[in-house]
């Protein structure tokens, strides 16, 4: 959810051309990537630039980022996109990085990273929260790398030797002769478990297996504006990888608690407000209640049952803009449910000395009738 500015990563103008993203995405990718940088900074310059690439690259993407602050648009949602498209070496990334491994006289499947999963948890929060906004703590259990090992699963993080068979890149290739020609093909070494390493003595603390379960609290920051089944997204909250990688993403589905009286669609929020038709009649001002406290609302006089009334800029804060919705009242006026003789009589009294400004229009129809 963090606002990150893409292009500044890339280094390149918001004009910048399809091709002119591509070649500043190369040319830091092989800046930053953690096989050739072991630099401690290059590890998270590496995934911000993926992440910008990943948004700038696609056209889609791209114009919802620069309209709305986010690749998703305006809904927050989805819980798709993330590294999931690059370390799965689909796409753009793929043709890129067979080139920048290249150039270093190796191979892009030297070694194979990947994201762990996904979490997703629900977040409950009332009307009045998703209007302001509001800062929540998160407590979820998720798998994180051992930190007594560093992620190795060896005792110390040294109790290991690189695999023999597929010299520390966790895969390894097969060749097949046919009657068609020969194939090539690569998969997982059997011998490490495609982790690059044999384990001489096991870590205590995760029993060799690089990682454990851990229960984790996080602070969220509900934007405010944000709707009922929008999701936030929390880029490497969720589980760490089996072997080396980048950690999965924290998605949380958020569930608003309706308001007592107040109505909310998209930005506009709307009231039902029932008086008396007399005060109809006679016009009024009456205290209604608003996101931002008590209003004086004026209504004329002769109002019809059915006027809605519309209060600008006192709806719910539209997400990444300094702008609001706008609140609109129905006005519901109610007829008594009895009266008395004398009450009776004043209103006949009334109605004997209103004129109907459509009289030909109402004798014509009676007529009809």
């Amino acid at each position: 959810m963090a606002n990150k500015d893409y292009y500044s990563i890339l280094g390149v103008d918001k004009n910048a051309s399809a091709d002119e993203i591509k070649s500043a995405y190369r040319r830091l990718a092989k800046k930053y990537h953690p096989d050739l940088n072991k630099t401690p900074e290059a590890a998270e310059k590496f995934k911000d630039v993926n992440e910008a690439y990943e948004v700038l690259s696609d056209d889609k993407k791209r114009a919802n980022y620069d309209q709305f602050g986010s690749a998703e648009g305006p809904q927050f949602g989805g819980t798709g996109g993330g590294f999931g498209d690059f370390f799965s070496g689909a796409g753009g990334f793929s043709d890129i990085f067979s080139d920048i491994f290249s150039a270093f006289g190796g191979s892009s499947s030297q070694r194979v990273m990947e994201k762990g999963d996904d979490i997703f948890l629900n977040l409950n929060i009332n009307f009045e929260e998703a209007a302001f906004g509001v800062e929540k703590n998160v407590t979820f259990n998720k798998i994180e790398k051992c930190a007594s090992c560093n992620g190795t699963g060896a005792k110390n993080g040294k109790e290991f030797t690189v695999c023999p068979n597929c010299k520390g890149s966790g895969r390894v290739r097969y060749q097949q002769n046919s009657v068609f020609g020969t194939t090539i093909r690569e998969a997982g070494c059997t011998t490490c478990n495609a982790t690059g390493k044999i384990i001489k003595e096991k870590c205590e603390n995760c029993n060799g297996k690089g990682y454990k379960k851990i229960s984790k609290t996080v602070k969220v920051k509900v934007p405010a504006g944000i709707d009922d089944g929008q999701t936030i997204r929390m880029r490497g909250e969720g589980n760490a990888p089996i072997r080396e990688g980048i950690n999965g993403d924290l998605n949380i589905r958020i569930s608003v608690t309706p308001h007592k009286i107040l109505t909310r669609k998209g930005n506009d929020i709307y009231l039902d407000l029932y008086i008396p038709f007399t005060k109809a009649l006679l016009g009024t001002k009456i205290e209604i209640p608003t996101l931002k406290g008590s209003y004086l609302l004026t209504i004329p006089e002769l109002t019809s049952s059915g006027t809605v009334m519309r209060l600008k800029n006192k709806g719910v804060k539209i997400l990444n803009r300094e702008s609001y919705g706008d609140m609109l009242v129905t006005i519901k006026a109610e007829p008594p449910k009895s009266f008395d003789k004398s009450t009776r009589k004043a209103i006949e009294e009334l109605d004997a000395k209103i004129e109907l400004k459509n009289y030909a229009k109402y004798q014509n129809f009676l007529s009809k009738m």
